[in-house]
């Protein structure tokens, strides 16, 4: 997919994205969602099984030769925008997106054939230990150390950490990141899932004693950096397809919802705000679709797309999901309506690989302006 030809999508991604979708709708409602979210582990196993073994989704990143399809990025993205559409709790972004790129990014040639082909196929799930407890997502500060191959210390917000079989650590060796590969089935290793504002997202902190890691790469930073662009774009994409969903259901309401005798969609004020809610969704998407061409292609501005994407799609579902919940009314806050889920995951999602204002910062920084 060509830069110039933003969302100009093959016959062959658009059936994938309708694969998906036929599958998430048909598994994935907001009753098979809720459940998923009250599992030991805070996700549907069975569905992940079904994206797998159906539709190939965790292999599509990975290369050919280690087990993987080897598509694009885009292909990628579309699965992640289907999956925000119905908020289905999986371990795509986790697993797939964060752990199997950094072992990638990381050039380990020997790790890449013995731990991506499960990965690929479903039957093993990985989990990228980063951040400290500040939550900062910086590729210099870490919350673990090494000494040799011993890792001390704990990371924080580790997306599919309680269950992961595969541990790939962020530690600070001598003042440097190194990436290291831990087995979670150590006595050294201690992992709980923590309770979080998004039900939808399983998050853990997992605890070092002594453990044994084995290295992959000295120069966990630029690895990082990578993991972080590539996680930035995809991210983008599942907030567009959460918003585009919510924007949906809030029309909808707004069509059968009756005050003073008449559909409250029907009075100009809320469809001047709805307008205006159409038009961050669909900025969104072209900044989201905007970062995914420049990462597949390769270009020179795909870090500054990535981040560009991460601040707007971040920025825009937090202000769709809060009109949305104004608009529906008292009932959107209650446990029993969805508006509340998609609100979560906004905010929640927000914070993921650094906020909005940090990036926009970084932003300014490589602009030469003062931030």
């Amino acid at each position: 997919m060509s830069v110039a030809a933003v969302g100009a999508f093959t016959d062959e991604q658009l059936e994938l994205r309708k694969t998906v979708r036929a599958l998430l709708t048909k598994h994935a409602d907001q009753a098979a969602v809720r459940k998923a979210t009250e599992s030991e582990h805070g996700f549907d196993a069975t569905l992940w099984d079904l994206l797998c073994q159906q539709v190939g989704v965790a292999a599509l990143a990975i290369p050919e030769e280690f087990g993987g399809i080897g598509a694009s990025a885009v292909e990628t993205h579309l699965v992640m925008e289907e999956l925000g559409r119905t908020l289905a709790p999986t371990p795509m972004l986790g697993s797939v997106v964060l752990a199997a790129q950094a072992i990638l990014a990381s050039g380990d040639v020997e790790a890449c054939e013995r731990l991506l082909p499960g990965i690929a196929e479903g039957a093993s799930i990985a989990a990228l230990c980063w951040t400290g407890s500040d939550g900062s997502w910086d590729t210099e500060r870490v919350g673990v150390t090494a000494d040799g191959d011993s890792l001390t210390g704990s990371s924080h917000f580790v997306l599919d950490g309680s269950y992961a079989d595969v541990l790939v650590v962020a530690a600070s060796v001598d003042g440097r990141v190194a990436l290291f590969e831990v087995d979670p089935a150590q006595d050294a290793v201690t992992r709980r899932r923590v309770p979080t504002m998004d039900p939808t997202r399983s998050v853990a902190v997992v605890e070092f004693a002594g453990a044994t890691g084995r290295l992959l790469t000295a120069d966990g930073a630029a690895a990082l950096e990578r993991v972080r662009e590539i996680a930035c774009v995809a991210l983008s994409g599942e907030q567009v397809g959460a918003a585009e969903q919510i924007l949906a259901s809030t029309v909808e309401y707004s069509k059968s919802r009756v005050q003073f005798g008449r559909a409250i969609g029907s009075f100009q004020a809320l469809k001047h705000r709805m307008a205006d809610l159409y038009f961050l969704v669909e900025t969104a998407r072209s900044a989201s679709y905007a970062a995914v061409a420049s990462l597949s292609e390769g270009a020179a501005s795909a870090a500054t797309d990535a981040t560009v994407a991460k601040v707007y799609c971040s920025e825009a579902l937090q202000a769709v999901t809060g009109d949305a919940i104004q608009l529906h009314g008292g009932i959107a806050i209650t446990w029993e309506h969805d508006a509340q889920l998609f609100f979560k995951r906004a905010h929640g999602s927000a914070q993921l690989f650094g906020q909005p204002r940090t990036h926009l910062h970084s932003l300014e920084g490589s602009a030469g302006l003062s931030a």
